[in-house]
């Protein structure tokens, strides 16, 4: 079943995860490394599908989608040790950008 969900929903089911455990969510440093550790995977992916460096028959099968997928779930733990909500976030990242880059880029014709 492919449900679509919400950034609140999704943060919501992370917490959820992480608050069974009693150690909880990694400090912010812990956190940091965590989240970079996940960006050099996805990095190495790309590389293997679009760059020149193609994967050694002896490496591991993963794909961009499961990659993104763990950089997610790091964010997303991010963003609740510090009780930040994403939605609220992505809205004003997306206003600003619409602001500030409105007339930067040739608008495709309808």
């Amino acid at each position: 079943m492919n449900t679509q969900k919400t950034m609140n929903t999704l943060q919501k089911e992370v917490d959820d995860y992480i608050g069974q455990f009693k150690e909880g969510y990694f400090p912010p440093f812990e956190m940091l490394a965590r989240m970079t550790e996940e960006l050099g995977e996805l990095a190495r992916e790309v590389q293997h599908v679009h760059g020149m460096k193609k994967k050694k028959s002896t490496e591991a099968q993963k794909s961009m989608e499961e990659e993104l997928g763990d950089l997610l779930f790091v964010l997303i733990c991010f963003a609740n040790a510090e009780k930040i909500n994403m939605q609220q976030a992505h809205d004003r990242v997306m206003e600003k950008f619409k602001v500030r880059d409105q007339h930067r880029w040739t608008l495709k014709e309808e």
